[in-house]
């Protein structure tokens, strides 16, 4: 398995493979839904707010994650949140998106981002190093249906202190139906 840190040029693939784990995992609504969000963070994002990892076997993508920028108006470190990621389903259990996880935090650790974030199964990322936290801790820009899905973890030496101000996501990511 090799690490991509670019998507360029490969976007229907990455679309394919999100709607295809999504659709496997929860049906063909959330499947649909989560093509559009990806399709949408990967046409309107700007370079610089978004990071693309990929997890492929020769030229057959088997795992993405996407990282964006998020703000706190009040807070001056770097903060990017995980959201989505996808295993092809023939592929899940098999160890990929942890790996994918580890290259793509190791990635970002260097790039000087403090925090990452994410909103998903705490069990699942936290095997990553993630934790749950509150609204208190990092604000979400939404509210959360499944709070205890608000996970976050300190890509620094430094414990995570709680970020300031109210958040603010990329536009894909506007949208209290994904919250």
């Amino acid at each position: 398995m090799d690490f991509v840190s670019d998507g360029k040029g490969r976007e229907q693939d990455i679309i394919d493979l999100f709607a295809a784990s999504f659709t496997a995992a929860e049906g063909a609504a959330e499947g649909t839904l989560i093509a559009a969000l990806v399709r949408d963070l990967l046409e309107g994002t700007p370079a610089g707010d978004l990071h693309v990892f990929l997890a492929c076997e020769g030229l057959t993508i088997i795992g993405g994650a996407i990282f964006s920028r998020m703000r706190y108006d009040r807070d001056a470190r770097r903060v990017f949140i995980l959201s989505p990621m996808a295993v092809a389903p023939d592929r899940q259990g098999q160890g990929v998106g942890q790996a994918l996880l580890r290259h793509a935090l190791a990635v970002l650790r260097a790039d000087g981002v403090a925090v990452a974030l994410t909103y998903g199964d705490p069990d699942f990322y936290g095997r990553v190093g993630f934790a749950q936290i509150s609204v208190a801790q990092a604000a979400a820009p939404f509210a959360l249906r499944q709070p205890e899905g608000w996970l976050g973890q300190s890509l620094t030496d430094a414990p995570l202190a709680p970020l300031k101000g109210p958040a603010a996501c990329v536009a894909a990511l506007n949208n209290p139906d994904l919250w």
